[in-house]
């Protein structure tokens, strides 16, 4: 399953760093569209390792990178709170969905999942 609007987690940009058809098909799908995925800035930060990188670095062309901004920060901080964790990165995510009202395209379902029950409009794909 491909959402029409999605938000990508880390999750997945590692998985097409590592070059899984199943995660470029998602993100072909998403460009054939013309509704690019978001990844938060954050996100690129917790999978960017090295410039050697070209699949991901291939796949963050297709994507619209979201700058942290304020508002964002502690919408993902109360976030936080109301799940009672401490994964500001995973709350960031669901920030950001939360603006666009997008699914959050994800390799950990579960620990999305009980961040965006506390968030409207947010829906979770596993991936």
């Amino acid at each position: 399953m491909t959402p029409n609007s999605m938000t990508l987690d880390a999750g997945l940009l590692i998985a097409l760093d590592r070059d899984e058809s199943r995660a470029w098909l998602i993100l072909h799908r998403a460009v054939a569209r013309a509704v690019p995925p978001t990844v938060p800035a954050v996100v690129v930060a917790q999978v960017w390792r090295s410039g050697r990188q070209a699949n991901l670095a291939r796949a963050l062309g297709h994507c619209r990178i979201e700058p942290v901004d304020e508002h964002m920060a502690k919408v993902a901080g109360v976030l936080c709170g109301r799940a009672a964790t401490a994964d500001a990165i995973d709350a960031l995510v669901v920030a950001s969905a939360a603006r666009r009202g997008d699914a959050v395209v994800t390799s950990d379902p579960d620990d999305i999942a009980a961040l965006t029950a506390h968030a409207q409009g947010v829906s979770v794909v596993a991936y």
